[in-house]
């Protein structure tokens, strides 16, 4: 078996061994980045030189007995959302094409401390507002199984990396399905950690009550070892919680007990594919068949999820935003061609004539700029946000959506009483075709439909694959678990994958 068919646990065991060095493993991986990310465009930027340097002094500790961990040497991606020092973080906007951070986000950091080889960073939707990776100013990702279809977003670069074999594994972030829906997507395994397990300190923000950083790998075996490496309390990140980190590798091998999981009636109705509903169900008479206990409940405030999700995260990215505005970091309009059409303006109306709502040059550079760097995705929820944020709609929007999202944590409070964990498909279909939902938002927006309610409340989910349609395409399962059990999570979709082969199979690349 070729290294880049390895996962990240037979890599580190193989290192451990002394089969292979890490300098061998990033140049396979190189290799195989160099064939196909042509044909998938899953990485904005690769730093192969950097990563080389990286492995050799790998291999350097490991034959001094010096490993700074036992993943010491094995590559991971990162999606272009983190915070990179003296590297390009980019967020795959043209407002930050070439914002270069001064530091590490935490995460990197501890990858770093951990001897992991950073690979390069990955393709996502412009500041991961959207869930094709087709709103990104920077590149175009498609899906490994199929050219012509979408991996999913945002974290759809991250996604399609792991598919494709191009990386063992990869961090994504995840605000309302952002690593689970292109897991689905893309067949790969993707968990969004409890809000507040992994810091969010140096990631750049999109909606911060809201967003979380996860692991996309092939395994739930390899979603625990990097899980392990990036999750814990972190006092840079005032939302970090000070919760000590499970040993989730140990774990995850654990036999189930008495585990008894919900299906949650309300998604298993209109919207769900027929072919994504058969495949779950068959999921689930494997956790049964594993001595699970199935049991139905229901979610009431289910419905109001992805109205609730895209009001409250719209207007956090309305705040978060406002501060790229030309004047402190990031793109900056071409002040003097926007001084010569004023001028150009003023003269034709005449001498005299001024901007109707008394702009000044400094507001006309601010509104410039935004205009040119901004994608239309992200125009669109600022625009969201700030209406529902604005005077005489605020309680009507923002409020009653916090209102209905307490709703929705209750929901689950009650649930988790009954259940260890809930079971149900992670997106209504399988991967649609791009440019399909482009001009139909809201057709986009359910794609959210599963997964938005588990940001809302603020627990742990996970895809891993469970099947394919006729055509060939991924299809995922989602599991959801009490805030802060990601070892119950992860120790289900360890024992569904020794049953099933779903995550062994790889696309066909050229």
């Amino acid at each position: 078996m070729s290294l880049i068919e390895l996962t990240a646990a037979q890599l580190r065991d193989g290192l451990a061994a002394g089969r292979f060095s890490a300098q061998e493993i990033t140049q396979s991986l190189l290799e195989r980045i160099e064939r196909v990310d042509r044909s998938v465009g899953a990485f904005l930027r690769m730093s192969p030189d950097a990563a080389l340097a990286q492995a050799a002094a790998s291999d350097q500790r490991r034959a001094a007995g010096r490993c700074l961990s036992p993943l010491d040497g094995i590559p991971v991606a990162l999606k272009d959302v983190l915070c990179t020092a003296g590297e390009p973080t980019t967020c795959s906007s043209r407002m930050l094409a070439n914002f270069v951070p001064p530091y590490d986000a935490t995460v990197v950091r501890k990858l770093r401390e951990a001897g992991l080889v950073l690979l390069g960073k990955t393709n996502l939707d412009e500041f991961a507002m959207g869930n094709s990776t087709e709103n990104a100013a920077l590149g175009t990702t498609r899906n490994p199984w199929d050219a012509r279809r979408v991996p999913g977003g945002s974290s759809g670069g991250s996604a399609a990396a792991v598919a494709a074999r191009m990386v063992p594994w990869a961090i994504g972030t995840d605000t309302g399905g952002s690593i689970r829906q292109p897991a689905a997507f893309c067949g790969t395994v993707g968990l969004k950690p409890t809000y507040g397990r992994v810091s969010r300190f140096g990631v750049v923000a999109f909606a911060s009550s809201l967003d979380q950083v996860g692991p996309l790998a092939r395994t739930a075996a390899d979603a625990a070892l990097l899980l392990e490496v990036i999750a814990g309390p972190d006092p840079q990140d005032a939302t970090s919680a000070p919760v000590a980190v499970e040993p989730y590798s140990r774990t995850v091998a654990e036999p189930l007990e008495s585990l008894t999981l919900g299906v949650v009636r309300e998604q298993f109705g209109a919207g769900l594919d027929a072919e994504v509903g058969a495949a779950v169900e068959r999921a689930i008479g494997t956790f049964q068949a594993l001595g699970g206990t199935i049991r139905e409940v229901t979610l009431p405030h289910s419905g109001y999820g992805v109205a609730t999700y895209y009001l409250i995260a719209s207007c956090e990215a309305s705040s978060n935003l406002a501060r790229y505005d030309g004047a402190h970091f990031g793109y900056r309009t071409d002040e003097a061609a926007m001084g010569r059409a004023v001028a150009d303006q003023q003269r034709q109306q005449g001498a005299d004539a001024a901007d109707d709502d008394g702009d000044s040059g400094l507001l006309r550079m601010y509104r410039q700029t935004r205009a040119e760097a901004f994608g239309p995705e992200v125009k669109r929820r600022i625009m969201l946000g700030t209406y529902a944020l604005s005077a005489g709609y605020y309680e009507a929007y923002y409020l009653k959506a916090l209102q209905v999202r307490r709703l929705i944590r209750q929901d689950f409070d009650a649930v988790f009483g009954q259940v260890d964990l809930l079971i149900g498909p992670t997106t209504p279909t399988a991967a649609y075709c791009a440019g399909e939902k482009l001009d139909d938002p809201l057709a986009m927006y359910q794609g959210d439909l599963y997964t938005a309610t588990a940001n809302l409340a603020g627990i742990a989910g996970l895809s891993l694959p469970c099947g394919f349609t006729r055509s060939g395409l991924p299809i995922g399962v989602q599991l959801l678990a009490p805030a802060f059990h990601e070892s119950r999570l992860l120790r289900a979709a360890h024992h569904y994958q020794q049953r099933t082969d779903w995550h062994t199979r790889t696309p066909e690349l050229s």
